[in-house]
């Protein structure tokens, strides 16, 4: 189920959230904010959610195994179970064939079987949940919750369950232990503000960029210079709208139900510095990464090489996380190898000013979403070189692309982001937002495309 479609927005959304609130107790909401989760889910595919269900069951009793335990070694052990059985569930599913395939290249006498694996959604994003709780409660920065609806609510919960943003459980905790507060109005009016803005950034914008990008990337070897530009420039104009968007619903959708989830992006592309776009986009994951594996791996206290090294390797998971593609990481190891240099042209960034900084960082960015976006390394190879006319064709931008790139870098540079954006909480704006739902439900397509980063 995707937060754009019909079944979302006429059926389920407004069945939940009548059944929310109309429930009186904890338990009750809990229950339904489980079992809503589920059905979410398992709208895709119902199978699933037995691994959900398991990988939820496995960090919870192991949760309450180190809250409980007395002895180190024991408190260790389950946090190992717990930790070991997420990047199993998560390695088999989604990176199995990717190593199997590299192995088998290797040319040794043997080869190992390929088995076909289908990548259940929302893995990588429910697994970062789960890891982050288990790790929380090892070093007693949360206490463990001991109702079981409390906790899969927050796993499954389904307004950032297959994408993100990578709520902790920290996050929500208040949230989740005061759940049976009542309605707030203006919470309420300002969640709706906020999730149809999301949707108007998915359907308005990114859908319409994706329209003329994706023809292009088809046949990506009969692009010139300039469309190749444009392909990268429409792409990551597209991504952003796309997953801020999303980000955005998933925030609206919180407020509806009194949950406040964390904000994803704070005005990614006016970055000076990739140091500073990394704090801006997908903060949940960035942050993620920080907490969970750049600091415990030292961090920057190590020196200058043990702190390269550290970049390198969390930004090389980082890319990896994203998909099974040597693309994805090449773009770790490209951005790990900017953060490193960041470190040592803090003086250069000074002397050239925030506008040739931005501009700079900007185009780094964009340089990477190529290989993000790529199939394979040699679409890569081939976009990056026609880009600097050592490759490519004679097929122009279009038009419409030139005018949506012109759009969005007013968009980015200009109007505020959507954390800094005071929506009115009261009710005489519902008929305003009424209506830019009516406007974005135009542009819906009759079979709604997927956000982007459903596939992660």
């Amino acid at each position: 189920m995707i937060f754009n479609s019909n079944v979302f927005l006429f059926v389920f959304l407004p069945l939940v959230f009548a059944l929310y609130w109309a429930a009186g107790t904890k338990a009750q909401r809990y229950i339904l904010l489980t079992i809503s989760g589920y059905i979410f889910y398992g709208y895709w595919n119902w199978r699933f959610c037995f691994l959900l269900l398991f990988s939820s069951f496995v960090s919870f009793f192991a949760a309450l195994a180190i809250t409980d335990g007395t002895k180190p070694f024991t408190r260790r052990g389950w946090l190992a179970l717990s930790i070991g059985t997420d990047l199993l569930l998560l390695g088999f599913f989604k990176y199995f064939n990717f190593f199997t395939e590299n192995f088998n290249r290797l040319g040794l006498p043997f080869s190992l079987p390929l088995i076909h694996v289908v990548l259940p959604i929302g893995i990588s994003f429910y697994t970062f949940h789960t890891i982050s709780y288990i790790l929380d409660v090892a070093a007693g920065r949360v206490k463990a919750t001991r109702n079981i609806f409390e906790y899969f609510g927050y796993v499954c919960l389904f307004s950032q369950l297959v994408a993100g943003p990578i709520v902790r459980y920290r996050e929500i905790e208040d949230d989740l232990e005061n759940i049976d507060r009542p309605l707030s109005e203006s919470l309420a009016v300002v969640g709706i503000g906020t999730f149809i803005l999301g949707l108007a950034k998915k359907v308005l914008i990114a859908d319409q960029i994706a329209a003329l990008v994706n023809p292009l990337l088809q046949s990506y070897t009969t692009l010139s210079p300039l469309a190749a530009w444009g392909a990268a420039l429409g792409y990551a104009y597209q991504l952003y709208f796309d997953f801020s968007g999303y980000s955005d619903m998933s925030i609206g959708l919180g407020l509806l139900f009194g949950l406040h989830i964390p904000i994803n992006f704070n005005a990614p592309y006016r970055a000076e510095g990739i140091g500073d776009f990394w704090r801006r986009w997908h903060i949940s994951l960035s942050s993620w990464l920080r907490d969970y594996l750049y600091i415990p791996l030292g961090g920057s206290r190590g020196g200058s090489t043990r702190t390269a090294l550290n970049l390198m390797a969390t930004m090389l998971l980082g890319g990896l996380w994203h998909g099974a593609n040597w693309t994805f990481v090449l773009w770790g190891a490209f951005h790990g190898a900017l953060l490193v240099t960041g470190r040592y042209t803090a003086g250069l960034r000074k002397k050239a000013g925030p506008y040739l900084t931005r501009f700079v960082t900007f185009l780094l960015v964009v340089l990477g979403w190529v290989l993000f976006r790529s199939d394979n390394m040699h679409m890569a190879g081939h976009w990056l070189q026609t880009m600097f006319g050592a490759a490519g064709g004679s097929q122009a931008i279009p038009l419409a692309l030139a005018v949506w790139i012109g759009i969005c870098l007013i968009l980015t540079n200009v109007i505020p982001e959507t954390s800094k954006i005071t929506f009115p909480g009261s009710r005489k704006w519902l008929f305003a937002y009424a209506a830019g739902f009516y406007v974005c439900y135009l542009f819906m397509n009759q079979t709604p495309t997927v956000f982007l980063y459903y596939q992660f």
